[in-house]
């Protein structure tokens, strides 16, 4: 298929918006029953999805809900690059869907919005990937059903490579040195996005870090992780960055149009790249930061969430049973038909032809390997507070441990309001 628009791309983001930031801080406040009723239409069950950029999607989810017999489905399908505050918002209103897609996030559970899914969840649990599982747990109930996986990682053109006479990075260290010997007056090296947010958490890991431990205590303010932002400063200042791309790094199109010869992306991307790219095309996952490091793959993803407050929300389950837990077939449908993703049951995943050779079955190592996933601890509001890591300490220039001593104070104060 051809390169989709960046507007349509651009619906692809994880990156959550201030507003949204906003109206997850007025969930959790709100609490309790506040006589919202479920459903923006009146009549039957309504879906929340953000506008996502490979083609066919939408005609798919709602094909699926029309299949559905015993309810009326009708589907929101929010375009633009506010999802996360849309979403956000509607869910303070009368007019909140009854289900919608998101990622894991324990404030959603704290504040009672999303439904305990564990009756319909547990007689499959184990046909899931279990890393999946724990990323939806609080208390040892599940609250969601993952739809897809979507692995992020480098890919590369191996013909530019070969001509600069460079392997595949290991470190980043070489991945500095790659892109200075890649970038001539009309490509740049690498494009890490627009924003940078992309490569926060994976330069965590790749350091041998965490967002948090396993006690929910902060793990990311190391040595490392200080040396891997100063290396990320000094590749931001180094002309061998692309900065300000047409369309941000979800979208394929820096590789694809030749504005650079390494780019960060997801697996969603790789059918558009190896249509224009063919065997010019490699992946390699974020390399190691400093000597403890170990290469790192961040797992991204969307699930199905129930909304807890609908008058509607048994039903709403009910659906979430028949098509993401009864229907594989139409679960494989949707992780492989448009973009390539990783189905997150294991039994889908071991059956998936597209997924067993060649640059997807190269994707899939990496994923089982080097794959972190979502902690469901790690809010919208950490997430921000380690953006502003980056855009301090790589974008701006600032001090890396003073950025993360600021960052502290912030993950610090949701820790305790969360966990105590």
């Amino acid at each position: 298929m051809s390169a989709p628009s960046k507007s349509n791309w651009s619906r692809r983001s994880l990156l959550r918006t201030a507003t949204g930031l906003a109206a997850a801080g007025a969930l959790t406040a709100c609490g309790g029953n506040n006589g919202r009723g479920g459903g923006s239409s009146g009549d039957g069950l309504v879906q929340y999805f953000h506008a996502y950029g490979e083609a066919g999607t939408e005609q798919a989810i709602r094909r699926y809900a029309k299949a559905y017999q015993d309810a009326n489905v009708s589907t929101q399908w929010i375009t633009g690059s506010n999802f996360e505050s849309k979403l956000f918002a509607s869910l303070l209103t009368d007019k909140a869907p009854d289900l919608f897609e998101f990622h894991p996030q324990i404030q959603l559970v704290r504040s009672g919005q999303v439904a305990d899914l564990t009756d319909i969840v547990e007689p499959v649990k184990d046909d899931f990937n279990q890393a999946d599982i724990q990323s939806h747990t609080v208390d040892g109930k599940i609250y969601g059903v993952r739809m897809i996986d979507d692995p992020q990682f480098f890919f590369y053109r191996r013909s530019l490579l070969e001509k600069a006479g460079i392997g595949v990075p290991q470190t980043l260290d070489e991945l500095l040195e790659a892109a200075a010997r890649l970038t001539t007056d009309k490509v740049k090296g690498v494009y890490l996005g627009n924003t940078l947010h992309a490569v926060v958490r994976p330069l965590i890991w790749a350091a041998g870090a965490d967002t948090l431990d396993a006690d929910n205590r902060p793990a990311y303010h190391t040595d490392a992780v200080v040396g891997g932002i100063r290396q990320m400063r000094e590749l931001f200042t180094s002309g061998d960055l692309l900065l300000d791309a047409p369309a941000d790094y979800w979208d394929p199109s820096a590789l694809v149009q030749g504005l650079t010869a390494i780019q960060f992306c997801g697996m969603w991307a790789m059918p558009v790249m190896q249509k224009a790219l063919g065997d010019d095309l490699g992946v390699f996952p974020f390399p190691k930061v400093g000597d403890a490091g170990k290469p790192a793959v961040y797992n991204g993803g969307w699930s199905m969430f129930v909304n807890a407050k609908s008058e509607r929300a048994e039903e709403a389950k009910e659906y979430v049973k028949w098509l993401w837990i009864d229907r594989k077939e139409y679960q494989e449908d949707w992780a492989l038909s448009y973009g390539f993703h990783i189905p997150p049951r294991t039994s889908i995943a071991r059956s998936a032809e597209k997924l067993k050779s060649g640059l997807p079955a190269e994707g899939v190592e990496l994923f089982d390997r080097y794959g972190h996933f979502d902690n469901i601890g790690w809010t919208q509001a950490m997430i921000k507070a380690t953006e502003d890591v980056f855009a301090d300490a790589v974008r701006k220039g600032g001090d890396p441990e003073a950025a993360l001593d600021r960052c502290d104070k912030v993950v610090g104060a949701e820790l305790k309001k969360l966990f105590g």
